[in-house]
């Protein structure tokens, strides 16, 4: 029969996972960017990674397309370029070696926390993500609570506070712009 763990023990072993050494030691760049973009769970980050490296695989064969296919090449080049663009993970729309360098990193900077700090809604992320997952934030129509949504360039303009939350009653009362009728409400 094997003892009881004591509490610091159990402490100590909640972030050892002996079945998946992978998941538990990690990459020191990942930990990094994990604490950074307070990003809750690992396998979100994981995936970052992997829509990441097939874009800059995609990039690569397009690049390394032959002159004789010149037209399907400007074409996919131009659709991928346009479809990065509109999710925001890229600045210009200009050629593929932005799409070369993608990382995981930009698609963490557009979850809907790192967007409220960039908004100037919130000071900081771990704010931000207090924020959304207590269900303060809506995008669009849609009340959010998972900080892991990728916000669109599209919809960044529609990030706003939820009508009955206490903090959208404090910052127009800061901007003296709360009306009366809200009061009564």
């Amino acid at each position: 029969m094997v003892r009881k763990l004591k509490y610091h023990e159990q402490k100590l072993l909640r972030r050892l996972d002996l079945v998946n050494w992978e998941a538990s030691g990690g990459n020191l760049a990942e930990v990094r960017a994990l604490r950074r973009y307070r990003v809750g769970r690992r396998e979100d980050y994981v995936q970052y990674k992997a829509l990441a490296r097939a874009v800059r695989a995609l990039a690569r064969r397009l690049r390394d397309l032959g002159p004789a296919s010149a037209a399907f090449r400007a074409r996919c080049a131009a659709a991928l370029l346009e479809k990065l663009h509109g999710l925001g993970l890229v600045n210009s729309r200009q050629s593929l070696a932005v799409c070369e360098s993608l990382s995981a990193s930009a698609f963490c900077r557009r979850r809907l926390p790192c967007l409220l700090v960039k908004l100037r809604m919130a000071q900081n992320l771990r704010h931000a993500v207090t924020f959304v997952e207590q269900g303060h934030v809506r995008v669009g129509p849609e009340v959010v609570t998972d900080p892991a949504l990728l916000v669109p360039r599209a919809v960044e303009d529609f990030i706003t506070w939820v009508d009955a939350s206490r903090l959208r009653q404090k910052v127009l009362d800061y901007n003296q712009e709360r009306d009366d009728f809200d009061l009564a409400a």
